[in-house]
């Protein structure tokens, strides 16, 4: 009896006595009543930001938010203004990077085998007051979504929301990089700061639909992965994401191509192609969802909840 037992324990704490193989449909939502929307991440600068506006008007695809992984720290004033403007004029959510991080110091802990689990995590004070510097240069030029690696500088961000160092209406957005995988891991790091919590992306069916029973916010959920972070395609499980994970954010990204952070000048063309593809990929998953789930609802552009840049 003591599985039994412990399992009952925490039962009565409020959590999933395990992971959920019945897939139980999710009744949550985002505040619009919207059950999914779509995310392009690692844009990297102005010129891939046009890149996905021009491929997503062509192919009619409908992005509601693009996320960024090189850092704020890497992007001058005049790129954060002009992605801050492009994002607005598209009633899109921008959300850039925090840093320095980790993988930036001169520790080279985090690129050794055993050392990868530090992540992109801040080391050490300095770290945290630099990327707390990062946040706040990014909201006075307009932008209102950044990416979180780091449980501290979570706890931190929800400290400045509360005593006016950043808007209470800026989106933080945790990294899949903090990888916490279960659903009492996932509910502290909502209780902390987190708005949408990206989920590490190899976790199966049932486990994510038992983080979802205990978390409102909504997950952010690879459906195609970097080969860094694993390499999965999993177009045709879109429509059980839509129904179990409910409120969800389906973020395409893109095998088979390296790693391009920090990204710079020197990458700018190869980005462009890589977001243009990337949006190709979400044609393929709304092509998906029109045959196998058509009546999934998905948000209206400009919803009132995303981080949407101000001018």
């Amino acid at each position: 009896m003591g599985m039994e037992n412990t399992r009952q324990f925490i039962k009565e704490l409020g959590y999933p006595e395990s992971d959920l193989y019945d897939l139980p449909s999710s009744t949550k939502r985002f505040p619009d009543g919207a059950q999914y929307r779509l995310e392009i991440p690692s844009v990297e600068g102005p010129k891939a930001l046009k890149a996905v506006v021009e491929e997503m008007k062509k192919l009619n695809v409908p992005i509601h938010r693009v996320s960024q992984g090189s850092g704020i720290m890497m992007l001058s004033d005049d790129e954060i203004k002009e992605m801050c403007q492009i994002a607005n004029e598209e009633r899109m959510e921008l959300s850039l990077f925090t840093g320095p991080r980790g993988t930036f110091d001169i520790s080279a802990q985090p690129l050794t085998p055993n050392g990868k689990n530090v992540g992109v995590r801040h080391e050490g004070m300095d770290q945290l007051v630099y990327a707390m510097e990062d946040l706040q240069r990014g909201a006075e030029l307009g932008l209102r979504g950044a990416l979180i690696g780091d449980e501290g500088l979570l706890l931190l961000t929800k400290e400045m929301k509360e005593k006016g160092l950043l808007p209470e209406d800026f989106v933080i957005k945790a990294s899949v990089q903090i990888m916490a995988s279960n659903p009492v891991s996932v509910k502290l790091m909502a209780e902390i700061g987190a708005d949408t919590y990206n989920v590490p992306t190899a976790l199966t069916l049932p486990k994510l639909a038992a983080i979802r029973q205990v978390i409102d916010i909504p997950i952010d959920l690879y459906v195609e992965v970097p080969d860094n972070l694993g390499g999965f395609v999993r177009h045709y499980e879109i429509p059980e994401f839509i129904r179990v994970l409910a409120p969800v954010y389906l973020k395409f990204g893109l095998r088979n191509h390296p790693d391009v952070y920090p990204s710079g000048y020197h990458l700018e063309k190869y980005n462009e192609d890589l977001c243009r593809e990337r949006v190709r990929r979400a044609a393929h998953g709304m092509r998906i969802i029109q045959k196998y789930c058509p009546e999934a609802i998905i948000s209206e552009k400009g919803a009132s909840d995303l981080g949407i840049p101000v001018l």
